[in-house]
C-alpha cells in the first residue's frame, strides 16, 4: 500500500473519531504534519513496536516503512545500570538463554541486529507504537534514554500510545485492536520533547540503579507526553516483597487465583491477568513465577500431576494459606533471589520492602 493510501486511512479514522467531513479531516492532518517540526521530508522512517503481533496489525494497516519490534522482558531478569549498550545486551541475553527462551547466540544477535537498526535511524523520523502497561513503559524508557545518548531531535520522535480503546472494557494491548483502529490511534500521535526524554533518561536511570530509592521520583512525576511512565513505576515497585507477607503483587495475585479456583498454571495466567488493571505479564513470566512458588524452599503450591506445564494440576499449600492470611512472610522464610531492574534481591532479609499502606518502598 502507498504512503497516500495509508493516508487517506488516517482521514477515514479521523472522520470516525470526530465526526468530521474528509476534507476537515485531510486538512486538520495536513496542518498538523506541516506544522510539526519532526514531520518527516525525506522519507525516512522508523516504526518501533513491543512485538511481532503489533507489527504484524502495522503491515495490515497500509504502513510501507521499517518496522523495528523491540523484544525483550525487561520487567524479568537483570538490567543492571553502568554498563555500556553492548555489555548490557550481553547480560540480557545470557539471562533469556538461561531462562530457555532462546539460544544464546540467537538472542545476541536480535539485540545487535535491533540496536544497529536503532542507532541507523538515529537522524531519522521515529515513530514509537506502545501501550501503557509496564511491560512496553519499560521498553520506551530503553528506546528514548538510546535516542537521547545518541543526540536524536526530541521533535522527529511522535509517540503512539493506548492505555484504552473504545468499546473494549478491558483492554489489554495493541494485539486486541484491528489495523484500522491502530489508525485510529495515530490521531492522537504526540510529539517527543526534550523535558520527556530528560524523563525517560532519569526512569532509566532509577530503573537500573542498584538502589532503588529514585523510583518514587518516577512514580510520582507527571508528563503529558510520557503519560503512563508514573503509573508504570508504581506497578514496579509492587513488585518488591510487600512488608506484610513477602509477597509481590503478583505472586499474591497467583496465589488468589489458585485460591479462588484456578486449577491451573493456565487458569491462574488468565485470571491475574483480569485483576491486573494493565496487563502486562506474558504467560511465560507467569509460569516462571508459579514454578519458583512450588520450588520455594518452603513451597505455597503444589503440583497435582505431570501434564505439562500450562495444564499441570494446582493447589495451595498449607503454607501458602498462612501467607495468604499475613501468619508467616514468604521471603524471610523462604528467602528471595530475584533482580528487579538493577536491584538485585537476595536472601531472607532484603534490604527493600514495599510498604502497602504508605505506597512507597522501604529499607528493610
Amino acid at each position: 500500500m502507498t504512503r497516500d493510501a495509508a493516508f487517506k486511512r488516517r482521514v477515514r479514522a479521523r472522520m470516525a473519531r470526530t465526526g468530521e467531513s474528509y476534507s476537515s479531516a485531510r486538512a486538520h492532518l495536513d496542518s498538523a504534519g506541516a506544522a510539526r517540526p519532526g514531520a518527516d521530508r525525506t522519507g525516512q522512517v522508523l516504526h518501533l513496536t513491543n512485538g511481532d503481533v503489533t507489527v504484524g496489525l502495522l503491515r495490515e494497516a497500509g504502513l510501507a516503512e521499517p518496522i523495528l519490534p523491540w523484544r525483550d522482558v525487561l520487567h524479568d531478569g537483570p538490567v543492571p545500570g553502568g554498563l555500556t549498550d553492548a555489555e548490557l545486551r550481553s547480560v540480557r541475553a545470557e539471562f533469556i538463554a538461561g531462562s530457555g527462551w532462546g539460544s544464546l547466540t540467537a538472542v545476541r544477535d536480535s539485540f545487535d541486529a535491533r540496536d544497529e537498526m536503532l542507532a541507523a535511524h538515529s537522524d531519522a523520523r521515529l515513530v514509537l507504537w506502545f501501550e501503557a502497561d509496564l511491560y512496553d513503559q519499560l521498553q520506551i524508557i530503553q528506546v528514548l534514554d538510546q535516542l537521547r545518548r545518541r543526540g536524536a531531535e526530541p521533535a522527529r520522535i511522535s509517540l503512539v500510545s493506548a492505555g484504552e480503546f473504545p468499546g473494549i472494557a478491558h483492554f489489554g494491548g495493541l494485539g486486541q485492536l484491528r489495523p484500522d483502529d491502530l489508525l485510529r490511534l495515530r490521531t492522537d500521535e504526540v510529539v517527543l520533547t526534550t523535558d520527556a526524554l530528560d524523563l525517560a533518561a532519569r526512569a532509566w536511570a532509577a530503573f537500573t540503579a542498584a538502589d532503588p530509592s529514585g523510583l518514587a521520583g518516577v512514580a510520582g512525576s507527571s508528563s503529558p507526553v510520557l503519560r503512563y511512565v508514573a503509573e508504570a513505576f508504581g506497578r514496579l515497585m509492587q513488585e518488591y516483597p510487600a512488608r506484610s507477607d513477602g509477597l509481590s503483587l503478583t505472586q499474591r495475585r497467583i496465589l488468589l487465583s489458585v485460591e479462588d479456583g484456578a486449577n491451573t498454571p493456565s487458569e491462574a495466567f488468565a485470571e491475574v491477568g483480569r485483576r491486573e488493571r494493565r496487563p502486562y505479564l506474558g504467560d511465560t513470566s507467569c509460569f516462571a513465577i508459579i514454578e519458583g512458588l512450588a520450588s520455594a524452599r518452603r513451597p505455597l503450591l503444589t503440583w497435582l500431576d505431570d501434564a505439562p506445564l500450562p495444564s499441570r494440576g494446582l493447589r495451595l499449600t498449607a503454607a501458602g494459606r498462612e501467607v495468604l492470611a499475613g501468619h508467616s512472610d514468604h521471603v524471610a522464610e523462604g528467602g528471595i533471589d530475584r533482580w528487579i531492574g538493577g536491584v538485585h534481591l537476595t536472601g531472607s532479609r532484603p534490604p527493600w520492602r514495599y510498604d502497602e499502606r504508605r505506597e512507597r518502598l522501604v529499607a528493610a
